[in-house]
């Protein structure tokens, strides 16, 4: 009964937030109840749990508060300096560069930072909105490919390289750029020609720096602490969805675990890889793995944290979101998936 519940509660968060309004406009306080209710279904509650979830979205929601303040003390030098670039480069080429610097730096300077300088960048750009819904979410499909290549790009590593460090892996630094490299470095490049073509430089507006300057530091403030409510949530999340996962994702071959771990979309992908990583895995599955993790993380807007970061400061609806990203992350995990099966055969 306690597993029904759950896939019950799971379908809910899939659905609520495309046909009800107002779960859409308070998404944050939806998935932190959620969290509570799957939590206490489970009867996983604890001295533990809570102080997790307590601290651990203080440094997220700390960087977010920071960089907003620091970005909102400098927009005006950055706008004109964004300008001068787009002038110079042209929009497309400059939107094909922005995506390959952010995907493949996010692993150095966090997959958090990288968010934040999209969306300020974006904001400078002032593109029409169906323009700038479709750079957000491809670059942030790029980045949250990227931020996987080295343990401080983003959670799922650190604990996906912390879990292989023993035999017989020997999981070092460069172990996941080692096994990823050559499927993350296309996908950027792939992502960043798509941004390229599909924005347009007839949609941008002549009033960027104008619409910027009507966020104030109350603004920055509510938008950290969104944030900290959303990791909280889905901290709850991932604890409280643990039976299911160690029931049936665990234990799947690669192919299996590949399509099942589109759960990702909804739920915090590090907890998913903390449950499903082991070293008795064979190097496909856990590629398989979090191949599936880290494309469908992009595909809603709870997936990783920088859909979460970019879609809160640009004001992104769920239904827009998804709109765009669920047919570009199945595309994608189409794509990847035969790339899989032919490094399988013989």
């Amino acid at each position: 009964m306690i597993h029904l519940a759950l896939f019950v509660i799971l379908g809910v968060i899939l659905v609520a937030p495309f046909s009800v309004k107002r779960i859409e406009e308070e998404l944050e306080i939806f998935l932190f109840i959620m969290g509570g209710v799957t939590v206490t279904i489970t009867s996983q509650w604890s001295a533990h749990l809570i102080e997790e979830a307590v601290m651990e979205p203080i440094k997220i929601a700390a960087a977010v508060l920071i960089a907003g303040m620091l970005f909102r003390l400098f927009q005006k030098s950055i706008a004109k300096n964004i300008e001068r670039l787009v002038r110079a480069t042209g929009l497309k080429f400059f939107v094909f560069s922005l995506i390959v610097l952010l995907g493949l730096l996010s692993s150095m300077i966090t997959a958090i930072i990288a968010a934040l300088a999209l969306v300020e960048i974006i904001h400078c750009l002032g593109l029409e909105r169906k323009s700038m819904v479709r750079l957000t979410v491809i670059a942030c499909f790029a980045i949250g490919l990227g931020a996987a290549l080295t343990p401080i790009g983003e959670p799922l590593s650190t604990i996906v390289v912390s879990k292989l460090k023993g035999e017989p892996y020997q999981a070092g630094f460069l172990f996941l750029f080692q096994q990823l490299w050559h499927y993350v470095f296309p996908g950027v490049i792939i992502f960043a020609i798509l941004g390229a073509v599909l924005i347009s430089g007839k949609h941008r507006r002549k009033d960027a720096s104008k619409s910027q300057e009507a966020e104030n530091f109350k603004d920055i403030f509510i938008r950290a602490l969104k944030v900290y409510f959303f990791v909280m949530a889905l901290i709850f999340l991932g604890k409280g969805f643990k039976p299911i996962i160690d029931t049936y994702i665990s234990k799947m071959p690669d192919a299996g675990l590949f399509w099942v771990n589109t759960v990702s979309a909804v739920l915090d992908n590090a907890t998913i890889a903390a449950a499903e990583i082991s070293p008795a895995m064979t190097i496909l599955q856990i590629k398989s793995a979090l191949l599936g993790l880290l494309i469908a993380g992009g595909m809603l807007i709870p997936g990783n944290i920088p859909n979460i970061i970019s879609a809160g400061k640009l004001k992104i609806k769920s239904s827009e979101w998804a709109k765009f990203a669920v047919p570009l992350g199945l595309a994608a995990m189409i794509i990847c998936f035969f790339l899989l099966e032919l490094v399988r055969m013989p």
